[in-house]
């Protein structure tokens, strides 16, 4: 079988199918036939649990409106033991290798089958029941932790999920992944950038993945033309695993370009830096030729805990390993850019959160404790090497100002504890419009702005990238992302602010002659796609590409900047 989505990171991934079901709080996959007995210890235990519960409700349900409204929870408490439940999952577990909750949702959904032949409507209702005693025991089943659970599972895994998490991901044994596979996302979904920069393959945007492909399914991932293989046949995975080694041969081509200056031909130096999110990822930034790390996302150490959890000395040892790790090269970090749940001081069950709600740098402010434990943590790391901090989801000057309060806040308390602590430039994220278009005024009074191309596309465009009704009209090369970011170039330069692209536009070759014509000389990216990226600099002349970025600002459509950008690469061929 073959499936077909949007290719978010390149390369192809060949594994066993390990399939993470409802927002991974179910997971479905097969194990090692030495773990049967724990698992359906833990099956057992969770139908304990259920029972006591279960006894509780009927009893306080007694007491408060009397039996007749309690014998639905002693009906389902005697679920609990009906053979066609528990047992049957008992069965399957043994029978198939499958995790507790996998064995579970099969035993359901044969009950549900035979629910559905039954005629009488009320008999037919009790279906819901036993939807409440399987996710009642699902429930208790992960109390435990989900990565334990597969912590040794044999790799290679393709991970199959509906949607993942950053945090998921980074918690794996990234070793053992061969790539994922989503029924969500885009090629700007957190986790998508992560796989990108973990040079795992990934395709998203495949509609019930997590539905159509079995755990243990033997799966291979084409993360550049966003194709997927269940089961492939003998001569289409030896086609598959022969061109995984073309690819890898063509990615060590590159290599080269790793070591050598990003100057185009004409002279003018191209800063290139690396995105990076887990702090050994600054090791192969520099093998790939990295002058710095131009975005750290602070949050992605959140992964397993909340900001609330990690106190100041946790935070300071990974900025300063870092820091060391890229030896004397510039680290810039991304201040926590979470939700309110990931701050660890609001529920996250409450009613929808708007993505314009309360995030980035004003959820930092409303929270001071958490934001000035990781600021002193920065100040102090900052005695290691070249840091910058840099704030995420700025709207104006007044936050900016609220923002440099807060850095002297935390250098005052270092100060009173004898820490002296190194000046740090403060610098803000351009994502949204109302940033953009004040770009003279945070440039008075900044020290370096940096596009974070991603949102502000979202933003400018009114277009949510995550929702595949309208992803399609999320359009980098619109005229007026175009018209945004010349303005930020100019209104940068007028100060002589040092400004950066650090969202996905700058890891795309075929854009960076046109974003060097707007007048940009900086960009952070995929450490994978550093070489490449050097590789076309070196091949550019700047007065080229004014000429470019001219022609594709006069164009008034999308498909009209696409075919002055078509005719530029084959002038350049």
């Amino acid at each position: 079988m073959q499936l077909s989505g949007l290719g978010v990171s390149p390369g192809i991934g060949i594994g066993r199918a390990l399939v993470v079901t409802r927002g991974t709080r179910r997971l479905r996959f097969r194990i090692p036939e030495h773990r049967i007995a724990a698992e359906l210890e833990r099956l057992h235990l969770a139908r304990d649990r259920a029972r006591e519960q279960l006894a509780r409700i009927t009893q306080r349900i007694t007491d408060a409106a009397g039996t007749e409204h309690a014998y639905m929870f002693e009906a389902q408490r005697l679920m609990l033991d009906d053979p066609m439940l528990v047992d049957r999952a008992v069965e399957i577990v043994r029978a198939d290798c499958l995790n507790a909750e996998s064995a579970l949702e099969r035993a359901h959904d044969e009950i549900a089958a035979l629910f559905d032949r039954i005629d009488d409507p009320y008999l037919r209702e009790r279906k819901g029941d036993v939807d409440d005693v399987v996710g009642r025991l699902c429930m208790n089943l992960s109390g435990g932790d989900p990565i334990e659970m597969f912590r040794d599972l044999e790799g290679p895994l393709v991970l199959v999920a509906e949607e993942l998490s950053p945090s998921l991901v980074a918690q794996l044994d990234l070793h053992r992944l061969a790539g994922f596979v989503t029924d969500a996302g885009s090629w700007t979904y957190h986790t998508a950038i992560l796989a990108r920069s973990i040079h795992l393959p990934a395709v998203s945007g495949v509609r019930h993945a997590s539905g159509a492909i079995a755990p243990g399914a033997l799966v291979a991932v084409d993360g550049s033309a966003g194709e997927v293989w269940i089961d492939p046949p003998p001569a289409q995975l030896a086609e598959l695993e022969a061109r995984s080694k073309q690819r890898r041969a063509y990615e060590r081509s590159l290599d080269d370009y790793a070591a050598l200056p990003s100057v185009t031909l004409d002279g003018t130096a191209i800063r290139i830096e690396a995105n990076v999110e887990l702090p050994e990822d600054a090791a192969r930034a520099r093998q790939r030729g990295a002058e710095g790390i131009g975005l750290y996302r602070s949050e992605f150490l959140l992964a397993g805990t909340t900001a609330t959890g990690l106190d100041e000395d946790a935070q300071y040892a990974v900025y300063r390993q870092l820091i060391e790790a890229m030896n004397g090269g510039r680290v810039t970090v991304r201040t926590f850019d979470v939700s309110e749940g990931q701050m660890g001081l609001a529920p996250d069950d409450g009613p929808a959160r708007s993505p314009l709600g309360l995030r980035g740098l004003r959820l930092s402010l409303s929270f001071e404790e958490v934001f000035q434990a990781q600021l002193r943590a920065l100040l102090r790391a900052a005695v290691h090497g070249p840091l910058r901090v840099m704030f995420p989801f700025v709207t104006g000057i007044e936050e900016l100002r609220a923002a440099r309060a807060a850095v002297a806040q935390a250098a005052a308390t270092l100060r009173a504890r004898g820490v002296s602590t190194p000046h740090v430039p403060i610098g803000v994220m351009i994502e949204v419009p109302s940033a953009a278009l004040t770009i003279d005024l945070l440039a008075g009074e900044a020290d370096f702005v940096s596009i974070g191309t991603n949102d502000l596309i979202q933003y400018t465009l009114a277009v949510d990238r995550n929702d595949d009704r309208v992803s399609g009209m999320y359009a980098p090369l619109h005229p007026a992302i175009l018209r945004v970011l010349r303005h930020v170039a100019r209104g940068a330069r007028r100060r002589a602010l040092p400004v950066s692209v650090c969202g996905e536009m700058a890891a795309d070759p075929a854009l960076l002659p046109l974003l060097a014509g707007l007048g940009l000389r900086e960009f952070s990216m995929t450490p994978l796609a550093i070489p490449i990226a050097k590789q076309v600099v070196r091949g550019l002349r700047i007065s080229e590409t004014a000429r470019l970025a001219s022609r594709a600002l006069r164009a008034a459509t999308v498909a009209d900047v696409e075919a002055v950008l078509a005719d530029a690469a084959a002038v350049r061929r």
